[in-house]
């Protein structure tokens, strides 16, 4: 059967045979029904014009009580061909007359005579062999009462019986029917090889065509076609089929040119991008967003939201973070949100979500998706970072234009003064005062330096670096600032030197950062104390003050970008721990921070220190 219904072709070619051979076998049956009944009637009529000329011959001989030519006639008609046997007997059925010696004297049972009626059939006789008997009564007429009897009690004198051989009747049949039937199935052959080749030619072998374009365009060969001829009605399918197939073609190459423009669009945006479903699934990505997380940009596409960005086999609860699915799934409002991303299992990525729905129409149906924008804090931070070292910078070009270059044309005409003064003999006051200047004035300079050190861009290779003189030089710039604040600054550095391998402003920048956090924890004044030590093979730095402190529910969160929380009322940034964390993991330390609330705090940067084999350390 499974072979049955894979082709039309086969199909129709058992169908085809089946009717060829089931027509055969009606047409044989009805053939040999109507041939057999017309050859008994036939037979029959021919039997019954020999019986009734062979019955007056008998009649005339019985009359004329010619018995020796009564015996003569019998006998040349048994020895006719095809006559198997003639008989005359009387009504009680005895053999009277017989053209074989042998048959008479026997006794003809009842149902081989049938009634005594002029008949012919089909018969088996007394031995068994079938025969075409015909039964012919001799009826009794007024000439032959005298010998039979009155014809009221004698109606039959006797019966006349012929057999005529049925076995060469039936092979004449047979090979006639043989014969017909041989000549209607080769035509019948004719017409179905005829009709199996016009059908093959003109329908199979274009519906197969049909099909295999089908197939190839089904799998993604949208360059398929079907080769069409003539004009008949499945050729105007075949060109159908193709202008279906080419307009397919198009809008199929116009919708992959849509969407990649509208991933190029997405990959564009600088911020992470990832529209999602009402299931969860994430429908598009862009490129920022797969290295956010992580992931290969081709197996984005179709994860689970919560999967991708939280590494869950569930979505969030939502008792423990806001997502922006159920949120708007709630009230299709647009949000912002601050989640921790997670990839590898392990690292954490801060970022914030703006999250907007998008109704759109599908199936029929108008449905609602989520559009997030995803922005890497550690970006941010690192931008603001970045353009506060550029702010600096330019601030550093400024007073190396309005105070170093004034300074130093000063410090020269005042060492002219100087050197004019002691060849003029002046007093010695006077050059003492002089002095003074000049020294205020080398401070001056001195300070500028430390300045421009400060705000210089990162270098892309990083150097030797002196903690303890990075921790002095920012200690000068800020001395002013913690003189009329109230704090007392407290340095505890060791003999030996505390280096590292680090960018020079990047690590006056993080000084910087702490020391002024320090300074924001006690508006009414206090205390820092700077420590420096060298445990094992890092640098330990701790920066304690006396301030306010940092409640115990918040401290989890001081290093999050944008949090800010100043204890002398001012809104800051919420940038500047942030900013410091990220500068001490790229030198591959840890910042970490205790407090303990209106005691103070204390922050600890822990970085490797420079290795001493290295040359040139």
């Amino acid at each position: 059967m499974t072979w049955f219904g894979k082709s039309l072709n086969h199909r129709f070619t058992i169908a085809t045979i089946a009717g060829f051979l089931i027509s055969s076998v009606v047409f044989l049956a009805l053939f040999l029904g109507f041939y057999q009944n017309k050859l008994e009637q036939e037979k029959a009529q021919a039997a019954h014009d020999v019986n009734r000329l062979l019955q007056t011959s008998l009649e005339n001989a019985m009359l004329k009580r010619d018995i020796d030519g009564l015996i003569t006639i019998v006998r040349h008609l048994g020895e006719q061909e095809n006559v198997s046997a003639v008989m005359i007997v009387n009504p009680q059925g005895k053999v009277r007359f017989a053209s074989r010696p042998d048959l008479e004297g026997k006794i003809i049972g009842k149902e081989f005579i049938e009634g005594l009626e002029a008949q012919t059939r089909f018969m088996k006789d007394e031995t068994g062999r079938e025969v075409l008997r015909s039964v012919n009564p001799v009826h009794n007429k007024p000439p032959c009462q005298v010998c039979h009897g009155p014809l009221e009690k004698h109606p039959v004198n006797g019966i006349l019986l012929v057999d005529y051989d049925a076995t060469s009747m039936r092979h004449q049949a047979r090979d006639t029917t043989l014969v017909l039937m041989g000549a209607g199935s080769l035509i019948v052959v004719i017409n179905l090889l005829g009709g199996w080749w016009f059908i093959r030619r003109f329908i199979l072998k274009p519906v197969a065509a049909l099909n295999a374009a089908s197939d190839e365009l089904a799998s993604g060969k949208l360059d398929s076609r079907v080769p069409t001829r003539g004009e008949d009605e499945l050729a105007s399918l075949g060109n159908s089929f193709n202008q279906m197939a080419e307009s397919l073609q198009r809008h199929t190459l116009e919708l992959e040119e849509s969407h990649a423009f509208l991933q190029a669009l997405v990959d564009a945006i600088p911020d992470g991008v990832r529209i999602i479903d009402d299931d969860y699934n994430m429908l598009l990505v862009n490129r920022t967003f797969c290295e956010q997380v992580q992931w290969p940009d081709e197996a984005c596409s179709g994860e689970k939201c919560y999967r991708v960005a939280h590494n869950l086999d569930s979505p969030c609860p939502v008792d423990l973070l806001t997502c922006p699915v159920e949120e708007i799934r709630k009230d299709p409002k647009p949000l912002k949100v601050i989640h921790h991303h997670c990839h590898d299992g392990e690292d954490t990525l801060d970022v914030e979500i703006y999250a907007a729905p998008m109704r759109i129409m599908r199936g029929g149906q108008e449905i609602t998706l989520v559009v997030e924008s995803i922005r890497d804090l550690s970006q941010q931070v690192r931008f603001t970072h970045e353009q506060r070292l550029s702010e600096l910078g330019r601030l550093a070009a400024g007073v190396a234009h309005e105070i170093y270059n004034p300074l130093s044309s000063m410090k020269l005409a005042l060492h002219s003064l100087l050197q004019s003064v002691d060849r003029e003999g002046q007093s010695e006051e006077v050059s003492d005062y002089l002095s003074v200047v000049e020294q205020e004035m080398d401070q001056c300079i001195n300070i500028t330096d430390r300045l421009l050190r400060l705000s210089a861009a990162p270098m892309e290779q990083k150097e030797l670096v002196d903690m303890e003189e990075v921790v002095d030089d920012t200690l000068t710039l800020l001395k002013w600032d913690a003189e009329q604040s109230g704090i007392e600054l407290v340095r505890d550095f060791p003999d030996q030197p505390l280096r590292v391998i680090a960018s020079g402003s990047e690590m006056r920048m993080l000084t910087l950062n702490l020391v002024q956090n320090a300074f924001h924890a006690m508006p009414d004044g206090g205390r820092l104390t700077i420590a420096g030590k060298l445990t094992g093979h890092e640098v330990v730095l701790t920066f304690t003050d006396s301030g306010v402190g940092i409640p115990e529910d918040e401290l989890p969160y001081i290093f999050m970008p944008f949090f800010s929380r100043r204890a002398d009322g001012v809104s800051g940034t919420g940038l500047g721990l942030a900013i410091s964390r990220t500068i001490v993991e790229n030198c591959g330390g840890v910042l970490s921070a205790s407090s303990t609330q209106g005691q103070g705090s204390c922050f600890t940067v822990v970085i490797p220190e420079a290795d001493p084999e290295v040359p040139g350390l």
